[in-house]
């Protein structure tokens, strides 16, 4: 998948989105934290469509420098849409609006204590991105087509674990569960296929 960044794209995301049976228990799970996170679809350089990817800033006390998407916890009383787009504008200055979210996928639960809910956004214009240099080392654009082929994505294990390891490959580097995971279904539901993921592994310096 390769599309423009255009209105048809808009309304393909969208409607795949809607077909997602999302697997929601209505639950959170003991001792488990709610956060959000943003797959965010802008327009590249290109006027291709891509959604936002960052490395996190080196001066983070946790998962310093990992790949991440847009995103954080909850605060008392938000929902997981307004929690993606606060966090959305807070690390990267790109302000969305409640009506520029497609969908949300699955909640993925972390090894360091955190639900996790990916919400789907579609950016129109998204400007010059002023990224905040407190959480935010790096912004990247992938493009939807760069998550579309059959080995974008592998599974590893590891010998703590009798699951699944995901990865992605980007950029000469792998990037692993929680976000390879939630990038994961997303490449899956843009292609109209249903695939749970909350049973795929994280590494072990992930689980901290």
């Amino acid at each position: 998948m390769s599309h423009a960044h255009d209105a048809a794209t808009r309304a393909l995301i969208a409607a795949r989105c809607a077909d997602f049976p999302r697997h929601d228990h209505g639950l959170t799970p003991s001792g488990l934290k709610r956060a959000a996170v943003a797959i965010a679809v802008v327009a590249a350089d290109d006027g291709r469509a891509a959604f936002l990817l960052t490395r996190r800033s080196p001066r983070l006390r946790s998962h310093a420098y990992q790949w991440a998407l847009p995103g954080g916890r909850c605060d008392d009383g938000e929902t997981a849409p307004e929690t993606a787009l606060r966090e959305l504008h807070e690390e990267l200055g790109l302000a969305l609006r409640a009506g520029d979210v497609l969908g949300i996928l699955d909640d993925y639960p972390t090894r360091s204590g955190y639900l996790v809910t990916p919400v789907v956004a579609w950016a129109a214009s998204a400007g010059p991105l002023a990224p905040n240099p407190d959480e935010v080392a790096s912004v990247h654009h992938v493009g939807l087509g760069e998550i579309a082929p059959p080995d974008a994505f592998d599974f590893t294990s590891i010998p703590e674990s009798d699951r699944r390891v995901v990865r992605f490959r980007y950029d000469g580097d792998f990037i692993h569960a929680p976000t390879a995971a939630l990038i994961y279904q997303f490449r899956e539901v843009l292609a109209g296929r249903v695939t749970r993921v909350a049973e795929l592994e994280q590494p072990v310096f992930a689980w901290k």
